[in-house]
């Protein structure tokens, strides 16, 4: 059975820990298996990229790496900063809130 997390990609998440803490971007990919998530501009390593055919160019190229999902605090857009997420059932649908706030993320 595959987890079910609070983030979801493209939402904007904000680094609370590790060595880009502060930094903001948006979700990438969620990856379930690692408990792990991919943020555009955060958590850039540098990879040795081999050379796969004549045209292509091999070297080494920057590339964003995953984060532990524990390390990102998803951002509130009427608080401005990485919150708790709650639920409540709006009609039929269950959405996604705003611990503080109440407003719907």
């Amino acid at each position: 059975m595959e987890k079910k997390f609070k983030i979801r990609k493209n939402d904007t998440v904000e680094v609370i820990a590790g060595k880009d803490k502060g930094k903001r971007g948006a979700v990438v990919r969620v990856l379930t298996k690692k408990d792990a998530v991919i943020v555009s501009g955060v958590n850039i390593v540098k990879k040795a990229m081999k050379k796969r055919s004549q045209q292509d160019q091999g070297g080494i190229a920057e590339i964003e790496a995953p984060l532990n999902i524990s390390n990102v605090g998803i951002v509130c857009k009427k608080c401005g900063r990485p919150v708790k997420i709650g639920y409540k059932i709006d009609g039929d649908k269950k959405v996604r809130v705003c611990r503080k706030c109440g407003d719907i993320l």
